[in-house]
């Protein structure tokens, strides 16, 4: 029987929590990817003008990895708060943050007007990006996974996922605009300043939204037994989340990072690099390529929740394995469609991966969320999730790049993508089903697991 913390709430009540967390995580998506777009078209020129093109591209995708290097610690800061004192307070801040940082960029001075001073400006608002994008995953997830209907939770928690695809739909949007309307001197100039000043009237929508929604109810309740217990023991302290995760969870954080490998690499290559590799090797337009993403960013944002739907009626991981062997597969003819310099051959090549991409995509929110209990779930779905983007999303456009500089060919790109994907179909393999979980119980679940359960002054409850 579902426990009344996890009883659906009102679908009035799901919808409002679903379109919080929703415009939250398009806006601060819209924000990252904004700056990955920028980075492949523009920062190399404004920022690192003393380089040569791929070289000065190689930099400015250097910075745009800094971002992912901020984001473990994100999450373990926000993890830790928002385990302590609710999911909404953190998500209110990480949105603060990361639209305060985004504005702040569209502001500042170019390497032509202050010099080496410029890029360093540039790289610590890309810090404070990747630090809030720490924080923003799992509080948005879970926000949603924790009131939700256990029977539709993959569907209901895709929602937050489809963010990603809307906030790159929103930034190539407004790039391809401004490129096509004005000229490619007015775009480096000025133009390029305007979808980041955008962002300062997303956040303030974005806040308002988000203010509105209540915290979760199985995070409510987990909080009251949690300071039952605390009294029962004399108002002994809690261990930290991080403490609990890797004591209780410490597997489930690596399943995660595991099964974060395909999806968070393949994506960057998908949409990121190819921006480079279609503008450099393909001879393809910059509006072309532009368009080709935008495009399949929409259909990549319809099917999502279908994956999610389908997530709820097979499991989690039959789906996650779906698209991971998926993304495999489609590296090679990816390349081979991107080469003819055919517009119609690289939108199906960027859709198709895209399609497979969602596959893992959708379940995931779901999938961490009924990983770990309650008090930690939080810390424990931001860590397995960040810290893989350390060594996935963050060098995968550098690393293509770069492969791309010393060996001329996409093979080793290819090679590159279908190793992630192996480690994918091995880490999701030998996960457990989570799908029939209910959120409010896997705390006991982690409770047997303590090995000294009779001893007052060693249990751990969380």
């Amino acid at each position: 029987m579902a426990s009344a913390a996890s009883a659906p709430p009102s679908p009035n009540s799901l919808k409002r929590i679903v379109a919080a967390s929703l415009i939250g995580t398009t806006i601060e998506w819209y924000d990252f990817f904004l700056y990955g777009s920028a980075a492949a078209l523009v920062f190399n020129k404004l920022f690192f003008p003393d380089s040569d093109p791929l070289v000065g591209t190689l930099l400015s995708f250097l910075t745009y990895a800094v971002g992912f290097a901020a984001r473990p610690l994100g999450a373990l800061v926000f993890g830790h708060y928002g385990d302590r004192l609710g999911r909404k307070k953190l998500l209110v801040l990480s949105l603060l943050l990361m639209g305060g940082a985004t504005f702040a960029i569209g502001l500042l001075p170019t390497h032509a007007t202050v010099g080496t001073a410029a890029p360093v400006l540039l790289t610590v608002l890309r810090l404070v990006q990747g630090f809030a994008l720490g924080g923003e995953w799992g509080g948005a997830v879970l926000l949603v996974s924790e009131h939700g209907d256990a029977r539709r939770r993959g569907f209901w928690a895709s929602w937050p996922q489809t963010g990603a695809p809307a906030g790159q739909l929103l930034a190539t949007g407004v790039l391809s605009l401004l490129t096509a309307v004005l000229s490619d001197s007015a775009f480096n100039t000025w133009g390029w300043r305007i979808p980041f000043l955008l962002s300062g009237v997303l956040v303030i929508v974005g806040l308002w939204i988000r203010l509105s929604v209540d915290e979760s109810p199985v995070f409510k309740q987990a909080l009251a037994q949690a300071e039952a217990r605390k009294a029962e023991r004399g108002g002994a302290a809690e261990k930290l989340p991080l403490v609990s995760v890797l004591r209780h969870h410490w597997r489930d954080v690596l399943v995660a990072m595991g099964a974060r490998m395909a999806e968070n690499i393949s994506y960057y290559v998908i949409t990121a690099f190819i921006l480079v590799y279609a503008t450099t090797a393909a001879d393809v337009t910059k509006q072309t390529a532009l368009n080709a993403v935008l495009i399949a960013s929409a259909l990549h944002f319809a099917v999502i929740p279908m994956w999610g739907a389908l997530s709820d009626r097979v499991g989690r991981r039959p789906v996650y394995l779906l698209g991971a062997a998926g993304v495999g597969l489609w590296m090679f003819p990816f390349f081979a469609l991107v080469d003819t310099g055919d517009f119609g051959s690289l939108l199906l090549a960027v859709t198709v991966g895209l399609v497979f991409h969602g596959a893992m995509y959708a379940p995931q929110a779901a999938f961490f969320s009924e990983m770990f209990a309650t008090r930690m779930r939080y810390s424990g779905a931001s860590i397995g999730a960040q810290f893989a983007s350390v060594a996935a999303g963050a060098p995968a456009p550098l690393i293509a790049t770069a492969l791309l500089d010393g060996t001329g060919t996409s093979t080793w790109i290819s090679l590159y993508v279908i190793a992630a994907a192996v480690i994918t179909l091995i880490a999701v393999g030998v996960a457990k089903e989570t799908r029939h979980r209910d959120l409010a119980e896997v705390e006991e679940d982690a409770d047997a697991t303590d090995p000294a359960p009779a001893r007052p002054a060693d249990v751990h409850t969380i």
